[in-house]
């Protein structure tokens, strides 16, 4: 494991395994991603850990058999090189969906309701008391939400926001789905982004979301509009996003993620008009057991010889 993981995921990984967990909790240097290679048949990788072609190509004759990714996002492997290399890779969906979902409230709640300046406000000891026009912000109750990738998260955060607060659903993805609720599906971006009061980036990292909302998009926001992102930090091109807030262009955004995560511009942490987490969508303790527990499944799968549950 390239991390410490909760005590029940390590206590199920010894149970099948010899299992060696590396202690630090930062992403894995390229040696280490090299030695992880060679001198272990199975790796749980996460976030950070930069599994990219030249990687795979350092160590011809790897040992390693299977990369057990714990998270869903898995851009951070180059999956391509991967099975060239004959190493099968996995993730876990289904078990973050609904705690990031549940991180996209928190952060649309927040920017539109102005929490964390209020926070601010009372923690500095500036806070003089209530009146009619402090703080004040946007009520999400029958406002349109426009979620960016319609898959499992970004359906699980229409639900809440369709079921909860009684907000209209639009939507842009590469294709029509079917849903359980009512929503209508923007034919562009451009067109998703002018529509609605709060836009939410639900999609997968990768070279094809690589600054999807840039300032063209953020030029076709509404100016009262809030950017919610809990998909991965370069989905949002960082400095456009901080000029739009800079200048009012929108009305506020709320980010688990950034571009290049752990620094966060010095910029956007002087913005009052932005929410800034520290990327806990699934931070969860039962959540990130789930997820430790599915990349055992998966490399239990893998070397009993079945299908991985969760193969990509």
């Amino acid at each position: 494991m390239s991390r410490p993981l909760p005590e029940r995921v390590q206590a199920a990984a010894r149970d099948r395994f010899d299992l060696t967990v590396r202690p630090e909790t930062g992403p894995l240097s390229t040696e280490e991603m090299q030695a992880a290679l060679r001198d272990f048949d199975g790796v749980v990788p996460t976030l950070g850990d930069l599994f990219s072609a030249e990687v795979f190509a350092a160590v011809p004759d790897a040992r390693c058999r299977v990369l057990a990714n714990f998270g869903v996002g898995y851009n951070h492997i180059d999956t391509d090189a991967a099975r060239t290399a004959g190493i099968a890779v996995s993730n876990t969906p289904g078990a973050v969906t609904d705690a990031t979902a549940d991180t996209a409230m928190t952060l649309m709640l927040m920017s539109a309701r102005r929490a964390g300046e209020g926070e601010r406000l009372v923690r500095a000891g500036a806070w003089e008391g209530w009146h009619p026009t402090q703080l004040l912000g946007m009520h999400l109750g029958g406002k349109t939400v426009g979620i960016v990738g319609m898959g499992r998260i970004g359906q699980a955060i229409a639900r809440r926001c369709h079921d909860g607060f009684g907000m209209k659903v639009a939507y842009h993805s590469r294709s029509p789905k079917e849903l359980s609720f009512p929503a209508s599906r923007a034919e562009s971006l451009k067109a998703l982004a002018g529509s609605v009061d709060v836009l939410v980036l639900a999609v997968p990292g990768g070279a094809e979301t690589h600054h999807l909302i840039n300032a063209e998009v953020l030029a076709a926001m509404r100016p009262h509009a809030h950017l919610i992102n809990i998909a991965r930090g370069n989905v949002v091109e960082e400095a456009a996003l901080i000029d739009a807030l800079q200048t009012g262009r929108i009305g506020g955004a709320g980010l688990d993620v950034y571009e290049f995560e752990p620094s966060v511009p010095e910029a956007l942490k002087r913005l009052e008009n932005v929410v800034l987490l520290p990327h806990i969508g699934t931070a969860a303790l039962e959540v990130r057991e789930d997820m430790g527990l599915m990349s055992v499944d998966n490399l239990v799968a893998f070397f009993d010889g079945k299908p991985l549950p969760n193969a990509v």
